[in-house]
């Protein structure tokens, strides 16, 4: 009987001896536990960062008309002779200039301020080039745009070529131009010819050249992905720009007709029914504090037929 009992037990040690060794994962397997590798759908790929928004002007947005009213302070380096901007630093200028900016707001349209900053400027002297104008510094142009991020503004890079044609006078201010919040303004009244001298005469510039120029500056603008810039023409005699007409539109650029003329209110009506294009530009105007006589206000400006959408002070 124990032989019977005993001859049992070592038949179900056996048997159950064979179930394990082929059970996987248990400890008498006699291999380790293969682990089958996970099902296609199971397999998350990597997500792909998102591309960084393409960047937007200093108040939001990327296109400058209708949405704000630009205002701006003009001029350059050395003091006030060539303008209010030069009066004081850049960061000093930001609170005055947000004081003159805010009576040019309306419910539907909020002001975006703006420096006007002289960055070459004519000469009456050749120079070592024999150009006639010389550049500012980069380091000093660099604190004006500095200054603007911080104070969510925008920067008109202001050129008075001499005798150099505008597409080779931008040029070397590139590197400022890919900043979003950085504009260009041409000024015919200083482009001269080679036999004539800056401030002898008014100068005076033909729309190829503009279109050349404009042209470089929306390639820029594209080519970067940047909002909409500032494209300035100062005018306040047509012969400045006597094929005025033929000047292109380009995408990327906000381009606009800025009248200049200074003096009595009848002589500035008169400067800007003469030469104002509405229909082919938007339009700018300029205010002089020492050479206007009874300087409009604010809110008369914003009463003119074809009110502008840009103003600056000199």
């Amino acid at each position: 009987m124990n032989r019977r009992i005993r001859a049992f037990r070592r038949g179900v040690a056996a048997t159950t001896a064979l179930l394990l060794a082929v059970v996987p994962g248990t400890a008498c397997s006699g291999k380790e536990q293969e682990v089958p590798p996970p099902s296609p759908q199971a397999v998350q790929p990597e997500a792909e960062p998102s591309p960084a928004p393409p960047p937007e002007l200093p108040l939001g947005g990327r296109e400058i008309f209708p949405r704000y009213r630009v205002v701006a302070y003009y001029g350059s380096i050395g003091g006030g002779t060539l303008g209010v901007l030069g009066e004081q630093p850049p960061e000093q200028m930001i609170p005055r200039l947000r004081a003159a900016a805010a009576p040019f707001a309306t419910p539907d349209r909020p002001v975006q301020i703006a420096f006007e900053l002289i960055v070459r400027i004519a000469d009456r002297k050749p120079g070592r080039n024999g150009i006639y104008s010389h550049s500012i510094k980069p380091d000093v142009i660099r604190r004006y745009v500095e200054a603007a991020e911080k104070a969510k503004a925008l920067v008109i890079l202001d050129v008075q070529p001499g005798r150099l044609s505008f597409l080779d006078a931008i040029k070397p201010y590139r590197w400022a131009l890919e900043h979003p919040n950085v504009g260009i303004a041409l000024d015919p009244e200083w482009r001269v010819a080679w036999n004539q001298v800056p401030g002898k005469v008014i100068g005076r510039v033909s729309a190829a050249e503009v279109n050349a120029a404009s042209a470089y500056v929306s390639e820029l603008t594209r080519a970067e992905q940047l909002p909409e810039k500032l494209f300035l023409l100062h005018q306040f005699r047509q012969a400045m720009l006597p094929d005025v007409e033929k000047i292109l539109p380009r995408p990327g650029l906000a381009m606009v007709q800025h009248v200049d003329g200074f003096g009595t209110r009848r002589e500035k009506d008169a400067t800007y029914a003469a030469v104002r294009r509405p229909d082919q530009f938007k339009l700018g105007y300029k205010l002089f504090y020492d050479e206007d006589v009874d300087v409009y206000q604010p809110a008369e400006v914003l009463t003119f037929p074809n009110p502008p959408d840009y103003i600056s002070y000199q």
